[in-house]
């Protein structure tokens, strides 16, 4: 693809995301988006085969910047407790601006999960393995306690699923549960090694 040909694309996925923002995705049509951009929804169509592909690329940016924020914290050189915590906040607070009290956003995630699974499989898996990483450095350093890390991923991300999901940041606002620094000191203190343990 020419410079040119990524220029078009990317004005598409930012006209789209100011689209899916303002009024919606359902109601944002590929009609809207190239009438915006002065041109054919023909030409829009060369580079994107359906609304769900512009959809998906939107989503790819927010994950992209998502996952390179937690990439740089795991590979800090702190204490990996120090770490891990900073990968719970920071993807916290990512999801919670982008998010939060946003329910036009909330309507293209939907729309993602129904259309595009295997797009949010690849943003969990990616996610699970830099949480992964840094769980078996701080397993083999002896900072946290001897567990298998695959597993202890899993039960991290199931653990912080209402502070990391963008419905359930919204649905589970008002209900009673643990703040989000409760709950990461509830995790670290759950990896922590027996007192007394070499």
């Amino acid at each position: 693809m020419s410079h040119p040909e990524r220029d078009t694309r990317q004005t598409i996925v930012d006209t789209a995301e100011r689209f899916f923002r303002d009024i919606g995705y359902q109601k944002t049509t590929v009609a809207d988006i190239a009438k915006s951009l002065r041109m054919s929804p023909a030409n829009v169509y060369r580079f994107f085969d359906s609304k769900k592909s512009i959809n998906e690329a939107v989503l790819a940016r927010y994950k992209g910047e998502h996952e390179a924020a937690l990439a740089e914290i795991a590979a800090q050189d702190r204490p990996v407790t120090d770490r891990l915590r900073d990968m719970l906040q920071t993807s916290y607070r990512i999801n919670q601006a982008r998010y939060a009290d946003q329910q036009r956003m909330h309507e293209m995630v939907c729309a993602a999960m129904e259309e595009s699974w295997d797009a949010i499989l690849g943003h969990i898996a990616r996610f699970d393995a830099l949480m992964c990483k840094v769980v078996t450095e701080g397993v083999e350093s002896g900072a946290f306690r001897k567990v298998d890390p695959g597993e202890a991923t899993r039960c991290i991300r199931t653990a912080m699923i209402r502070f990391h999901h963008p419905l359930l940041m919204s649905q589970c606002s008002r209900m009673p549960g643990p703040s989000i620094d409760e709950m990461i000191d509830f995790i670290m203190a759950a990896l922590e090694p027996p007192v007394g343990a070499a």
